[in-house]
């Protein structure tokens, strides 16, 4: 089966004082025209001609399309891609006035902030007697609790439970599913021993 051994890649809450409101206000969103990506394109309502709606939080086109067609995808560039994410992840907004969506807002870093992001990955491949497969792989993958500790490449909750692989160093892989058609991967590769959800972290 073929597998895909990375991925990257990228909650609205309530107002609860008068200053955060104004800070809020303050705010630069895509509507003003006023935010470019990475790649210094400007960040447009809808999705762009690479597959992301930031607007909408999602993501939805050919794998290499979510990296602009890198070279070093070319091998996925036929799969195809689909990620959502919450506003820690990625914003669709700019409020820290750097020009740039906000990535875990209010925190120094991802850990804490309640991040979470999912990859849907399918594609195909002709299986050793020439038959066409088909595969798939979903995950789900959230920043790490802030009274979380690392330990031998997992995570593991401030009473010692394991939550899951360490992603990306500040993530967890919380859930992880797989099939083939031609294969022997088919259901959950893993899931949480703490559970699989996104709320809870």
């Amino acid at each position: 089966m073929k597998k895909l051994i990375f991925f990257t890649l990228l909650v609205s809450a309530a107002l609860l004082s008068t200053g955060v409101a104004a800070d809020r206000k303050s705010c630069d969103t895509i509507q003003k025209g006023n935010l470019f990506d990475k790649y210094g394109e400007q960040i447009v309502i809808g999705y762009s001609d690479w597959g992301y709606n930031y607007q909408a939080r999602l993501f939805n086109g050919q794998y290499c399309d979510a990296y602009h067609d890198a070279g070093w995808c070319q091998d996925y560039a036929e799969d195809r891609l689909t990620m959502k994410w919450n506003d820690a992840w990625l914003s669709n907004k700019d409020c820290d006035g750097d020009g740039e969506l906000d990535r875990h807002h209010g925190h120094d870093s991802y850990i804490g902030s309640g991040a979470w992001l999912t990859n849907h990955i399918a594609g195909e491949y002709l299986g050793e007697d020439g038959e066409l497969c088909h595969w798939n792989e979903f995950y789900k993958i959230v920043a790490a609790p802030a009274d979380s500790y690392k330990e031998d490449g997992s995570w593991f909750t401030a009473e010692g439970d394991l939550i899951g692989p360490v992603i990306w160093g500040q993530f967890i892989t919380v859930l992880q599913i797989g099939n083939d058609s031609c294969g022997e991967d088919n259901g959950v590769v893993f899931g949480s021993p703490v559970g699989p959800g996104l709320g809870r972290y």
